[in-house]
């Protein structure tokens, strides 16, 4: 998993849709999906691992979308 998209394309076998309409929020979401698929032993840990780190630089990089467009 490279961005976004793949760890939703991943989430989406298991019948997890997210769209909250904010892409903040969308990562956000994900992030606690993620979480929860991990604790039931869904996931491995390379898995999870690596969605985390996809996951957590995307939320980096939307915040600094969003508040370079609210000056």
């Amino acid at each position: 998993m490279k961005n976004f998209y793949d760890v939703l394309q991943y989430l989406k076998t298991y019948q997890v849709y997210i769209h909250l309409g904010k892409r903040l929020w969308d990562i956000e979401f994900a992030a606690m999906e993620v979480d929860h698929l991990y604790q039931a032993q869904v996931l491995s840990d390379k898995d999870y691992r690596r969605m985390k780190i996809v996951l957590a630089r995307e939320q980096q990089e939307e915040a600094k979308r969003e508040a370079r467009l609210a000056r």
